[in-house]
């Protein structure tokens, strides 16, 4: 984006971030847990997504260039940690892709085509995937108006939930215990759904890969931390609530648990239920969709911006219409519609599929911040000249506590992982991620 084009606002960027960290087709998966996955939440909150977002306004708004995570860690640590952390960072969005597009095919499946068969699941979700494809290629505007428009109906849906929650217990009584001794949470049922919980807390760096185009970032990017952190967990916390008001943990479903939660939540109003029910369920459908256009905008621009494309000529091509980087966004639609292709093959059980997807794309996507947060003290103290007119106070035990909670959830994920299918998805594919990523270091040192 040129100059001439308006700056990004502070509430542009409040929306933008609600809009890539808030997600629907996943928060319902740690109320699995029960009443005590909403301490679970805010301990996490606490914990984990305060640091974090403290940790990424310093590094947003000393270092407001493009490029985000990769700038920040190839200042602290050199290239190569730096090539291999954007191109984790970018290929991920490839891989949770799919996952986002198994839970909207079946949402619509359910809604409006109940005897659809597998085939027409994986048509759909390949279909969506193209969908984010075409949106992307046309460019940063449309992906930012998208993404403004998307935040506002995710904040909606999920104050939906909880007030619907709030009326379906006065009305028929709380689906679980809500007694004090329920919040407490227990070490063994935690695990699986932990990573569930920092993944969906994730993504307040992304609005550092468009840092150059927001007006006044030193001053806007911790204010948007502020207020996009205490919104974001309010309506996680509440959407929780109210799912559990309604649907006994043991019933609740990683994939379809947000459809039929809300099928339940909407008999508070009768047969009138229905109709909110389907415009609540296409606007949550649309949000997958906005979801994924404002990370492949962000993951994309990081790339380029990084210059990471420049490393081979597939991946620096640019679209002579709109000037974006169209070939990264085949590529992400190429690995997500194998992906696809391969799951459903392999399995019918949409819950497999889903947790084998998501397992997957998880470890890739978590793996960068490992990286990120060393690079936010590493750069403190290299480099005290930058002016840092936000500094996180006590900048280390933030970044050790992120580093914890981060290496953990991906230890639950192999843990949980089991064996056979999955687990040697997330190995094998971990690994030829890994190498993917070294090739990409090594062409564009031999280019050089």
């Amino acid at each position: 984006m040129n100059d001439t084009h308006k700056k990004v606002s502070l509430w542009q960027t409040i929306l933008f971030t609600i809009c890539s960290i808030l997600v629907l087709d996943t928060f319902v998966a740690p109320a699995i847990i029960g009443v005590s996955s909403i301490t679970i939440w805010v301990i996490t909150a606490v914990v984990f997504f305060i640091p974090y977002g403290l940790l990424s306004a310093e590094l947003g708004s000393a270092y407001p260039d493009d490029g985000g995570i990769y700038s920040w860690v190839k200042r602290a640590f050199g290239e190569k940690a730096a090539v291999i952390t954007g191109w984790y960072y970018w290929i991920n969005v490839a891989f949770w892709m799919p996952a986002v597009f198994v839970a909207f095919s079946y949402w619509f499946s359910y809604a409006f085509a109940p005897e659809a068969p597998l085939w027409l699941m994986a048509a759909i979700a390949i279909l969506m995937c193209w969908v984010i494809v075409w949106v992307g290629i046309r460019g940063i505007e449309l992906s930012v108006v998208v993404s403004n428009v998307a935040a506002v109906c995710k904040v909606a849906v999920l104050l939906i939930f909880g007030f619907l929650g709030v009326a379906y217990a006065a009305k028929f009584g709380a689906a679980n215990d809500f007694s004090l001794q329920s919040f407490v949470p227990s070490f063994g049922n935690t695990t699986q759904y932990i990573a569930a919980i920092v993944y969906n807390l994730l993504g307040f760096e992304l609005i550092g890969s468009i840092g150059s185009q927001i007006d006044k970032p030193e001053r806007t990017i911790p204010k948007m931390t502020i207020f996009a952190g205490v919104i974001i967990t309010a309506l996680y916390v509440f959407g929780t609530f109210g799912i559990l008001a309604a649907v006994p943990a043991a019933e609740v479903d990683t994939v379809d648990g947000f459809y039929f939660a809300l099928e339940e939540l909407c008999t508070v109003f009768g047969p009138a239920g229905q109709t909110l029910f389907y415009v609540v369920i296409v606007v949550a459908m649309l949000t997958l969709v906005s979801n994924m256009v404002t990370w492949t905008l962000g993951a994309n621009e990081a790339l380029a911006a990084a210059e990471l494309d420049k490393r081979s000529k597939l991946l620096g091509h640019r679209n002579k219409k709109y000037g974006t980087a169209d070939n990264l966004y085949i590529i992400m639609g190429i690995a997500s519609t194998l992906l696809i292709l391969l799951n459903f093959a392999l399995s019918g059980d949409a819950n497999d599929i889903f947790w084998t997807i998501f397992s997957f794309s998880s470890v890739i996507f978590l793996l960068p911040y490992l990286f990120m947060f060393p690079a936010a003290v590493k750069l403190r103290k290299s480099d005290p000249g930058t002016v840092r007119v936000y500094k996180a106070p006590a900048l280390t035990l933030c970044a050790v506590l992120c580093e914890i909670c981060v290496a953990a959830s991906i230890i639950f994920l192999f843990k949980d992982a089991g064996g056979g299918f999955p687990l040697g998805i997330l190995i094998g594919g971990t690994i030829l991620t890994t190498l993917a990523g070294w090739w990409l270091y090594k062409a564009g040192e031999n280019k050089n």
